[in-house]
């Protein structure tokens, strides 16, 4: 079966590497990440090979500058080439209509966020090379690579390998939206730089995954009650004075203070309702704003992607002699 494989040129370089200390990574270093990637897969069973046309040619270049084997076959999935999240949105409902095993996603969480919300269902390896990678995965390219071409294989035995995460489903009222980690709701009037960087202007959050381990909205909630993407449940947050005050690192290198006003857990499909006015930033990025009176809905439910078990399908690579000739 194919396999996909997806670069976002844009993660790992907005604002935040200014504000913070946090490093770059470029476009250099993710074709070198690529070309790990394609040998690793090619060691694991790589046959047919469905790859995003990115803005920046990353994916073309690494494969063209791979030597790849003739017998692998290469399919080009056109994008608009926006040098935005539509690229990635356009390329995930592309995708979506192939026979596609598992997609390796390079990216941070906002990468991810556009791929899921073009194809709900997809079965990921996701590689962080962004700002906030609470979602996905640090793991050496190479590795990953040889869990990719596994996955591609199809064996019916490697599907436990696959774990379904969960996102927030949001109702805007004229539309609906999803995030992979956390929805912020912030006292700005306006989106202006996406990215999330006042601790001041914190309302309320609702987070899926609360990780005392991340950066970023994450660590808030998993330094007052962590919430693992394995349990049932989620966590929202009240910001505000009359409760205490939390020191968290809400961007990479940079330790804030934020006075926490209330902290609860909530179960899957426990409905939580927000008033505008607000601007509402989801996994890091302000993506909407909501009038006065404007409301907004919100559930975290268990109707994410799938993201491989790496550790898991190599361990399996090893029982049975997979890669022994």
């Amino acid at each position: 079966m194919p396999a996909g494989l997806v670069v976002n040129p844009a993660s790992g370089k907005d604002i935040r590497r200014l504000t913070g200390k946090a490093s770059v990574f470029d476009n250099r270093e993710k074709l070198a990440i690529v070309k790990r990637a394609l040998a690793g897969a090619v060691s694991g069973g790589l046959s047919h090979l469905y790859y995003m046309d990115d803005a920046h040619g990353i994916a073309h270049t690494a494969i063209a500058e791979s030597a790849l084997p003739r017998s692998i076959k290469i399919e080009r999935i056109p994008t608009p080439k926006t040098s935005s999240a539509l690229d990635t949105l356009a390329a995930a409902e592309a995708f979506s209509r192939t026979n596609c095993n598992v997609v390796m996603t390079l990216g941070g969480d906002g990468t991810n966020r556009a791929f899921v919300k073009g194809w709900r269902d997809a079965n990921l390896i996701p590689l962080s090379t962004g700002t906030n990678n609470v979602f996905p995965v640090l793991e050496e390219a190479t590795i990953a690579g040889m869990a990719l071409g596994l996955m591609s294989q199809g064996k019916r035995s490697m599907s436990r390998f696959i774990q379904r995460r969960k996102v927030i489903e949001l109702d805007l009222g004229s539309e609906t939206d999803i995030a992979l980690i956390d929805a912020v709701m912030t006292s700005d009037q306006f989106i202006g730089a996406r990215a999330l960087l006042d601790p001041s202007s914190l309302k309320a959050a609702l987070l899926c995954r609360a990780d005392p381990a991340g950066v970023g909205m994450t660590s808030l909630g998993g330094l007052l009650a962590p919430v693992s993407d394995s349990e049932d449940a989620g966590l929202f947050l009240e910001f505000g004075e009359g409760g205490k005050t939390l020191t968290a690192p809400m961007i990479p290198g940079k330790m804030s203070d934020i006075p926490i006003a209330s902290c609860r857990r909530v179960g899957l499909g426990r409905t939580i309702t927000f008033e505008g006015p607000c601007a509402l930033a989801l996994d890091g990025e302000r993506e909407h704003v909501l009038t006065r009176g404007a409301r907004l809905s919100m559930r975290v439910s268990r109707e994410g992607p799938g993201v491989v078990d790496i550790g898991g399908v190599l361990a399996a690579a090893a029982r049975n002699k997979w890669f022994l000739k």
